[in-house]
């Protein structure tokens, strides 16, 4: 369900497949790789198709993942994927970072951490 290296000092989560019933899981398993590496800024690429259960477990890991004090940034190439994380509130001290390419999401954690 989610693969992980570290790149450059970034934390990359990669969601390959559409996790069905295990999307509950989700959040829980972003949040534990993002302790773990803390407090190396997370890169989650949403691989794949992004559906909206899948768009709101990462948000409710964004969401969690803000009493780490880390920089959180998603990649997917879907627009509408992009539209929908964007649309929702923020109501965490930071902001989830929404980009369309892996490289620039990257190249952006790297510095602002």
């Amino acid at each position: 369900m989610v693969k992980y290296a570290l790149q450059h000092g970034v934390l990359v989560l990669t969601l390959d497949d559409d996790p069905g019933a295990r999307v509950q899981e989700l959040p829980g398993r972003i949040y534990d790789l993002a302790r773990a590496h803390a407090p190396c800024p997370v890169v989650i690429i949403l691989g794949g198709r992004a559906t909206g259960p899948v768009i709101n477990a990462v948000q409710h890991a964004h969401r969690m993942c803000s009493e780490l004090g880390m920089l959180i940034s998603v990649v997917t190439h879907s627009a509408g994927a992009r539209r929908a994380l964007d649309a929702q509130p923020s109501d965490v001290g930071t902001r989830l970072v929404i980009h369309a390419r892996t490289d620039t999401a990257i190249a952006t954690a790297l510095t602002t951490s």
